[in-house]
């Protein structure tokens, strides 16, 4: 496949953000992560999702790393740092997991805690399923694991149509739409970064469009096997939607009901937050997820 590669003085003088970047090789792509904070035996994985970066972890890394442990922020496959498919064919949902599956065994991540939002769920749940051994716990906000089945949101249906059809894909403006607070020019920019000009916006287009609504969809048996392995797990879970998110609301209740680990876990409403909670409510969930760990 025909990859691009974001120049890298595209991330000069980020605001908020001046992490070292990191790189390693899955089936011949390039991803990049964040690697911060100490080893107090425990990693945290942050996972993003649609059409952010690990940018927008960039208010929690400090605060989670700095309680003492390891903290590791991929960008996806397409997106940030990593490099990016030209072509839309190029993206399914398994190559995704199978991506994200390649940085972890080639880190060897073990006692990994997955903080994960939006395709961060998506693509991170089916990562803790099917390597199960190396996860301690999960923290979820604004995601899912879909199979088909149900009506996805009216507020869905109408960011996959613009995904498709909108002959103008502005991210920066994109994720900024999908806060509560104003972002400043410069938060805009730094989520436009990654992408110089359309060609390299692919993954950001067609990700929608992968999400599992159809039961006939390729990745519902795996999706499907997945819940069998959540629907039995009793490492601890916890849930930290957010409040004034259209697209997931109401999702936290069904992974309370489903998940063992979720009982007697004091699950957390961020009050508050759009879509992109990281961009609300960071700091906030960032200390949520270090009691979490400490207390776990």
């Amino acid at each position: 496949m025909k990859l691009l590669r974001t120049p890298e003085e595209r991330f000069e003088r980020l605001a908020g953000y001046s992490f070292k970047p990191h790189y390693c090789e899955a089936d011949g792509v390039r991803i990049h992560y964040v690697d911060e904070g100490g080893d107090r035996g425990e990693t945290v994985l942050m996972m993003h999702g649609e059409p952010s970066w690990s940018y927008l972890y960039r208010k929690m890394i400090p605060i989670v790393s700095g309680a003492g442990y390891r903290v590791i922020a991929p960008d996806l496959v397409g997106f940030g740092k990593s490099d990016k498919p030209a072509e839309m064919g190029d993206y399914t949902y398994q190559r995704h997991v199978d991506w994200i599956t390649g940085l972890m065994r080639s880190l060897d991540l073990r006692n990994v805690t997955l903080v994960c939002q939006d395709w961060g769920g998506l693509v991170g749940l089916r990562v803790a399923a099917e390597n199960e051994e190396r996860f301690s716990r999960i923290c979820v906000s604004n995601t899912g694991l879909p199979v088909g089945k149900g009506t996805p949101s009216e507020a869905f249906l109408k960011w996959r149509e613009f995904s498709q059809r909108s002959p103008e894909f502005d991210i920066g403006r994109i994720i900024a739409g999908a806060c509560v607070r104003t972002l400043e020019p410069a938060e805009i920019a730094a989520y436009d970064a990654p992408f110089p000009d359309d060609s390299y916006k692919a993954g950001a287009r067609i990700f929608p469009s992968l999400v599992p609504v159809d039961p006939d969809d390729p990745a519902v048996p795996a999706n499907k096997k997945a819940w069998e392995v959540l629907s039995a797990w009793t490492k601890p879970f916890m849930t930290a939607f957010s409040d004034s998110d259209p697209i997931t609301g109401g999702g936290d209740a069904y992974f309370q009901k489903t998940v063992p680990g979720a009982k007697g876990i004091k699950h957390v409403t961020l009050k508050g937050g759009g879509h992109f909670v990281q961009e609300d409510k960071g700091e906030e969930w960032a200390q949520i997820i270090v009691k979490f760990v400490r207390d776990t």
